[in-house]
């Protein structure tokens, strides 16, 4: 065997569990510990004849010829770490092993599959050998005497890369049963997959993170396409087993409007301002008692905006942690900054390979050049061409990985060739005189210059979308006019192979954008050949279709399918939005905007869609049209959902005048209902009533069975307000049975609602619980908080009801935290109800323990507060 394992290696990384706390406690004891510690490994690695090229603190970095060899080193070092007596500080290891191809260099070892070494250990338990998949395949027929591998399943790992199948060594001398593996897919958080491997950047990770744990905030600035935010991804997911509520991607590059940068981080963290107070307010009071990390990304276009946020987050938020990336720093109070550098450049005219291979810039485009050129390989024949190209590129990611794309067609050298021209203001004078946007512009112009005809009118119509796009969205609106229908898809896929359109997976589902700057750029080229009207008006028609289609799809049984895809798809209905007001084609905004209504209520974005409405509405001429009351009517709903109860009922009359002035009887009736729903919600219920009986006959009338199922349930709750409990109970089953039968999740869980505070009222407490537990279960399923709130308030009302006072005021704490989070109150008929819950649990309990028990259930979470409401005595 040579000196060094070289080739295919198995790589063996270990560490021990909680050393930092056994150092703490008992440093003397810790000290003799891990002389033993080392001992005993160095004992079974070398016995297996591992090679330990690195060792920091108590981990060991180890390197095996054959994987065979590797397994039973690990399996010989816990066993002597189990037999030893530890006494007070007794050493837990935790050990990964993977095999894959890695480059050595005077002893030591680099790449990617070292990085997933590491990685694989990181999510494992003090005790606990994990393999991968490589590893697993060379040793299963091969195992040492008594041992077996069980499958743990695909894990994602902190590289943010594919999953890797993950497999236990067992062995009768070792313990078995571990907690769930520290994984991403089990903790709380949003980080997207990467599909490209993470390259260099080891000391600016730990010094980031090292920066996070000493300020609240931490700012990554640098010129674009540096890395900032690969970085901040990878930052937080080496950071995420330290906040227990998870650390969070909110993506600005798609922003335009500074007003939107607090509802897209309320969009991100499911809070909704239902009650007209401010966003801000609303992520005030939902983060407060979170311990979590923010990552803020591309904040540059938006600074005045994103610095406003963060400090009046950080300001009543004590365990909030905010890293941000941005071209400038935010200028706040409590900043850290940490100015990104491109990737280290190799010295020029050095030739030697292992110098070259010392630097960041050149692994990664020798990583990237790869992946379109099999075999591709650093040769004494093509350093340096390679070195040549990474210092005319600055070393800058963005560009080198576009750089990358092109060895499929071409040599290094003539790569360094035509870079030559192309990238001159990279190399003349001062650095720092250039503006990062025309370092990116010179790389863009090379890169574009070498596209297809075909490619380049595809980039630029690409640029229309904001916030990705579907397949389905890019064949509608850029086909034709120079590109065939059959052109699109290869078109596309040229330009991610060429590193223009990134994909996302996300949930498994691929999504398409383009990075920002080269949006900015293809941007350009659109309207200097005079097509971005035309785009514009493609894309707009398309979303306005979508929007339209959406409507129906919004009352069954694919609500929550089409939710999720409107909720993608929000810029772009935004930017069509606007380009319609814009544009002075108010037919289109009013019939876009009334679309969007039922999607806005039911994912409570109410501010926006209240605005949106106003705007279409205001800048409509009043032509006593259908379309502009329906555009009343939902403008009538968004207030009414936030308390403007006058403004709700003044557009309701609205809507309703011009829908009896035009003879619409479907608009009359829903005009009617929505009406209805506000007077009720004011206190005057025989008027409600009559309305909504008159809305209820035309309903009927027009055969229209979703809006009759609607109609039902506002009858029942007036009804319930005037004490009619039998009729409110034959209204709340006909809804019910109409939702049932149309698939309407939303529709029943309301209906649901409804029938079980009929039902406790009438003292049938078991049907009452059963269907509050049915509701409860259809609004998680939803995420649908508000929903949530009003079922775990009325099991909380049960719980009362059936002795179980303590129980009941900790689901009420949990009821009152989630409603002010969300910033919402309940309405009328509930409020009351959890009023009456309140004070008979006070008057059981007495008003100290009530309160002690109410505090406690403020501190649960909704899936705590759900589990003890769902729990049988």
């Amino acid at each position: 065997m040579p000196k060094y394992p070289s080739g295919t290696v198995t790589f063996l990384f270990s560490d021990i569990e909680g050393s930092t706390r056994l150092w703490e406690q008992h440093p003397t004891a810790m000290k003799r510990a891990l002389e033993r510690h080392d001992e005993l490994m160095r004992a079974s690695f070398e016995t297996q004849h591992g090679y330990i090229f690195k060792t920091m603190g108590d981990a060991f970095c180890v390197a095996f010829q054959t994987a065979s060899d590797a397994i039973m080193a690990a399996l010989q070092a816990q066993q002597a770490l189990i037999k030893e007596s530890w006494g007070e500080t007794r050493v837990r290891v935790r050990m990964g092993l993977h095999t894959g191809e890695a480059n050595e260099r005077s002893g030591d070892y680099f790449g990617p599959t070292l990085n997933r070494t590491a990685r694989m250990m990181a999510i494992g338990h003090g005790g606990q050998v994990l393999l991968s998949g490589s590893t697993k395949a060379l040793v299963q027929d091969a195992l040492p005497r008594g041992a077996s591998l069980q499958e743990l399943g695909l894990h994602r790992l902190k590289d943010l890369s594919r999953p890797e199948d993950l497999f236990q060594l067992c062995h009768p001398d070792l313990e078995r049963d571990f907690a769930p593996l520290k994984s991403l897919g089990n903790m709380p958080n949003n980080l997207p997959r990467q599909m490209t491997s993470f390259i260099g950047r080891e000391q600016e990770l730990e010094e980031v993170k090292q920066l996070i744990r000493e300020a609240p905030l931490v700012t990554l600035v640098g010129i674009g396409g540096t890395g900032k935010s690969r970085l901040a991804m990878h930052v937080a997911a080496d950071l995420i087993e330290e906040y227990a509520d998870g650390v969070w991607l909110v993506e600005l590059a798609p922003i335009t409007d500074p007003k939107m940068v607090a509802l897209t981080l309320a969009d991100t963290m499911q809070v909704k301002d239902e009650t007209g107070r401010g966003v801000v307010e609303a992520l005030q009071a939902a983060l407060k008692r979170r311990r979590m990390l923010l990552v803020l990304d591309n904040c540059e276009h938006l600074l005045e905006a994103a610095s406003r946020l963060a400090a009046e987050l950080l300001s009543v938020c004590p365990n909030l942690q905010i890293l941000a990336s941005s071209r400038q720093a935010l200028e706040i109070e409590g900043e850290n900054i940490y100015a990104l550098a491109p990737l280290s450049l190799p010295a020029f005219g050095n030739k030697n390979l292992a110098e070259l291979r010392r630097s960041e810039s050149v692994q990664l485009f020798v990583e990237r050049a790869k992946s379109v050129k099999h075999g591709f390989e650093l040769s004494a024949e093509n350093g340096s061409a390679v070195a040549a190209i990474c210092r005319k590129l600055d070393g800058i990611p963005l560009a080198l990985e576009l750089a990358a794309a092109r060895m499929q067609v071409m040599t290094t050298q003539k790569l360094a060739e035509m870079l030559d021209d192309r990238f001159r203001l990279l190399t003349g004078g001062k650095r720092t005189a250039l503006p990062r946007h025309q370092t990116l512009r010179a790389m863009i112009d090379w890169s574009y210059d070498l596209l297809t005809p075909p490619e380049q009118k595809l980039l630029q119509r690409l640029s229309i979308f904001s916030g990705g796009f579907s397949l389905e969205a890019v064949e509608a609106v850029c086909a034709g006019d120079g590109i065939e229908g059959f052109e699109v898809i290869e078109a596309l896929a040229q330009l991610g192979q060429k590193s223009l359109v990134v994909m996302d997976e996300l949930d498994g589902d691929s999504r398409y954008r383009l990075l920002e700057t080269v949006r900015e750029y293809a941007r350009e080229k659109l309207a200097e050949c005079r097509e971005e009207e035309s785009v514009q008006q493609a894309h707009s028609a398309y979303f306005l279709k979508l929007g339209e289609e959406s409507e129906e799809h919004l009352s069954g049984q694919d609500q929550v399918i089409w939710v999720h895809r409107l909720e993608k798809e929000h810029d772009n209905m935004r930017a069509a939005l606007g380009w319609f007001l814009g544009s002075g084609k108010s037919e289109e905004a009013l019939r876009l905007g009334s679309s969007l209504g039922r999607f806005w209520m039911m994912h409570s974005h109410l501010s926006e869609g209240r605005e949106w409405m106003d705007a279409v509405i205001n800048q409509s001429p009043s032509a006593k049209s259908k379309i502009e009351a329906k555009a009343l009517r939902w403008a009538a709903i968004l207030a009414w959902t936030q308390g403007d109860h006058q403004s709700s009922k003044r557009l309701a009359r609205q809507s309703l005048e011009i829908s009896r002035e035009l003879g619409d009887k479907d608009g009359m009736a829903a005009a009617l209902n929505s009406l209805g729903i506000v007077t009720q919600e004011m206190g005057d219920f025989r008027e409600a009533r009559q309305l909504l009986q008159e809305s209820l006959a035309l309903h009927r009338e027009m055969g229209n069975r979703w809006r009759v199922g609607q109609t039902l349930v506002n009858l029942g709750i007036v009804a319930q307000a005037l004490r009619d409990f039998s009729e409110a109970r034959l209204l709340y089953e006909e809804s019910l049975a109409i939702s049932l039968s149309l698939q309407d999740k939303r529709s029943t869980s309301l209906a649901l609602n409804g029938l079980a505070l009929v039902l406790y009222t009438q003292g049938d407490l078991v049907a009452a619980r059963r269907f509050l537990e049915e509701s409860l279960a259809i609004s998680r399923e939803l995420g649908d908080k508000s929903g949530m709130a009003i079922a775990l308030s009325g099991l909380a009302g049960l719980l009362q009801a059936e002795g179980q006072e303590a129980r009941s005021a900790r689901v009420q704490g949990c009821v009152r935290t989630l409603l002010d989070e969300i910033h919402a109150p309940l309405e009328r008929l509930d409020q009351k109800y959890f009023d009456e819950t309140a004070q008979a649990n006070r008057a059981a309990l007495g008003e100290d323990s009530y309160k002690v028990e109410f505090e406690a259930g403020r501190g649960l979470t909704l899936e705590e507060a759900a589990e003890l409401a769902l729990q049988k005595r």
